[in-house]
């Protein structure tokens, strides 16, 4: 048997399954969910997280008294897999809408509609990065679509889920959009091929993404 290139030892060592490519969202993995990406940044989430983001200069975050938090989308619309059926996919958006709620709602009371002093959250799930587990390159496919990769120990073909989300912040008085994320995040690794993913593989992602959200808007409030 071979001896694996040193180089992905060392990779495979040292960021188990994030894998060795960025973990920013590259530009081609865009979705088009939001209206403009020209004036995104690579910066730190509240958690050291990476992500992209814009936020509006001199927006005043403290303008709002209440926040609105849209049904998050799959976007684009993907179509279901015997890997991820469409139980999974409605799982993911439910599940996120309830932990953007339930985050958001320790910082602003939640409102009912966009409207003066609203803050409008439209979050989406979109297209993920996915790779063969230890190797190269990655691939833009549809959302939460999984690849195999092999194992090297044992031969089985192991799954690695990943997900991304793009939000757009919202001024619920003119629709005018003060601040945008983009982000990705590995899911939870099935143990082989015939496994199906289920919406508890992203719910660690998830939850990580919306008490981000939610501190970031604290943070700029002080």
């Amino acid at each position: 048997m071979k001896l694996k290139p040193l180089a992905v030892v060392l990779c495979l060592a040292t960021v188990g399954i994030t894998g060795c490519t960025s973990k920013y969202v590259a530009p081609e993995e865009y979705s088009g969910f939001l209206k403009n990406y020209q004036a995104l940044k690579e910066e730190k989430s509240p958690t050291g997280g990476a992500v992209m983001r814009w936020i509006k200069p001199g927006v005043n975050a403290n303008q709002f008294t209440s926040i609105y938090v849209e049904p998050s989308q799959l976007y684009p619309k993907p179509q279901p897999t015997e890997k991820v059926p469409q139980k999974t996919l409605n799982g993911i958006t439910n599940y996120y809408d309830q932990v953007l709620q339930t985050q958001f709602a320790k910082e602003l009371p939640l409102a009912s509609g966009p409207g003066p002093k609203v803050l409008v959250v439209r979050p989406a799930i979109t297209a993920v990065s996915a790779k063969t587990k230890g190797l190269q390159p990655y691939e833009v496919i549809p959302i939460a679509l999984v690849a195999a990769g092999v194992s090297y120990a044992t031969g089985i073909r192991d799954q690695d889920t990943s997900l991304a989300t793009e939000a757009a912040f919202i001024d619920g008085s003119n629709n005018e959009v003060v601040a945008q994320v983009v982000r990705k995040g590995a899911g939870a690794e099935l143990d082989n091929s015939s496994q199906v993913m289920t919406a508890n593989d992203a719910k660690a992602v998830l939850d990580g993404w919306a008490r981000d959200m939610a501190k970031s808007f604290e943070m700029l409030k002080k």
